[in-house]
């Protein structure tokens, strides 16, 4: 503990403290790019699985008839958001500033709905085609018959979660016909565990926190030949889901009239659990704008996990609750307090850094950007509200940033929150203001 807290960063978020971490280890993409264990390939083969169960993600979830059954946000700008950041905090945001909308995903309304949603698919996919019921040339729409939810039947999903990554697990597997067991920690929201009930999936609730509800969901599939275990922690598919983002944003980027070059960095504000989601997404924007890109990750003083074991060196040898802090957040998502090993050495040295937030300043945040843009989003999709303003403010990054920056703070979750939960996180944000 005492060489741990002579670090000036792991000091800070023992004491609670907002805290800018910027990462000393960051390298040139060029000089890492032949190294890594994943490829633009891989990434590439996501899209390319997630394009063929189009035709039966159409089929089962009418609310993707519009986008075809690709399961994708818009970018929306925020300019009275831009301005009003600027005025509460006193910076000058050069460029612009812009909302990925992950909370208003179709089907379960959160960036879970990338990875959680794909990993559950690639596995039915591999089922099906060993069983020799499908093969790659076919019309995946053919999968929305009972001959498959029979045979998917026969078969088990387990997952540990907080709530969202739950939620597009437990509604997609349900919906292709597996049993499925959702273990669920003690600050997952009550209404995600009414919906995945209410669905047909069968929720293990712990008093515990997120790493027990993962390592009890771990424990009963190995116990079970025919249950395949979702490893939030280490799972390489559900990565990939995720970074299939960043091949989708460059054409909306493009689409919307927007360069990223070097005039014009992209600085991309991720909020942060155990790091999967916001890594994947990473990863993918770094194979598709290389070092024109800048990532961050974002979470609660009360759960810093991803910044502790970075800042550190230690990864998933170090938990939150070995410095003395709780664990206890408003940001149900970003409940975590032991990092992803994988994640976190992985995206080492293509990450720019990391933050913290409080959860008052969350509320305001969800408030404000409501007041401002009619948006509503749950807590901890606000984590990367903040990133923007940290970085102007601060007296060697604020230097850096051009003219033509775009900032992009990615929303993860909030379509889905009943309106009267809504109401009070939105209450709660205007006391705080």
């Amino acid at each position: 503990m005492d060489q741990w807290l002579q670090d000036p960063t792991v000091q800070a978020l023992k004491d609670y403290q907002e805290t800018l971490w910027i990462n000393p280890k960051l390298k040139s993409m060029a000089s890492i790019q032949d190294h890594l264990q994943l490829t633009l390939e891989d990434v590439k083969e996501a899209q390319a699985r997630l394009a063929r169960f189009a035709p039966y993600i159409q089929s089962v979830f009418p609310e993707t008839q519009s986008t075809q059954g690709i399961i994708e946000s818009p970018l929306r700008p925020l300019p009275r958001m831009k301005k009003d950041l600027e005025d509460r905090y006193q910076v000058t945001l050069p460029g612009d500033l812009l909302l990925k909308c992950d909370s208003h995903l179709a089907i379960s309304g959160s960036i879970k709905a990338r990875g959680g949603i794909y990993e559950v698919l690639k596995h039915g996919e591999h089922l099906a085609l060993e069983a020799g019921l499908l093969s790659l040339t076919d019309d995946y729409s053919k999968l929305d018959h009972p001959e498959f939810r029979d045979f998917f039947g026969q078969y088990a999903i387990a997952v540990g979660s907080t709530g969202n990554l739950g939620l597009s697990i437990g509604i997609i597997s349900a919906k292709m016909g597996f049993k499925v067991f959702v273990h669920m920690s003690a600050d997952a929201k009550q209404w995600k565990k009414d919906m995945l009930r209410s669905k047909g999936v069968t929720v293990v609730e712990y008093q515990d926190d997120y790493s027990k509800a993962v390592e009890e969901g771990r424990r009963q599939a190995e116990a079970d030949p025919n249950m395949h275990f979702i490893d939030d922690e280490n799972s390489t598919d559900l990565f990939m889901g995720y970074a299939v983002a960043g091949l989708r944003l460059e054409a909306q980027l493009r689409d919307a009239g927007k360069r990223v070059d070097q005039d014009h960095p992209l600085y991309v504000h991720l909020p942060c659990g155990v790091g999967g989601g916001p890594g994947g997404v990473a990863f993918g924007l770094k194979l598709v704008f290389g070092d024109h890109v800048h990532c961050f990750f974002a979470e609660p003083t009360h759960s810093p996990c991803m910044i502790l074991g970075m800042a550190s060196g230690l990864h998933d040898d170090i938990a939150v609750g070995d410095i003395g802090l709780d664990n206890v957040t408003a940001a149900d998502g970003l409940a975590v307090g032991r990092p992803s090993g994988f994640v976190g050495r992985f995206m080492e040295p293509m990450m720019d850094g990391c933050y913290t937030l409080s959860d008052e300043e969350m509320y305001r945040l969800l408030t404000r950007l409501h007041q401002t843009e009619d948006l509503q989003l749950e807590p901890s999709a606000l984590a990367g509200m903040k990133g923007p303003v940290l970085l102007a403010g601060d007296p060697v990054q604020g230097k850096t940033l051009p003219q033509g920056a775009i900032h992009l703070a990615w929303a993860t979750g909030g379509s889905m929150v009943p309106s009267e939960e809504m109401k009070g996180f939105i209450a709660k944000g205007a006391s705080l203001l």
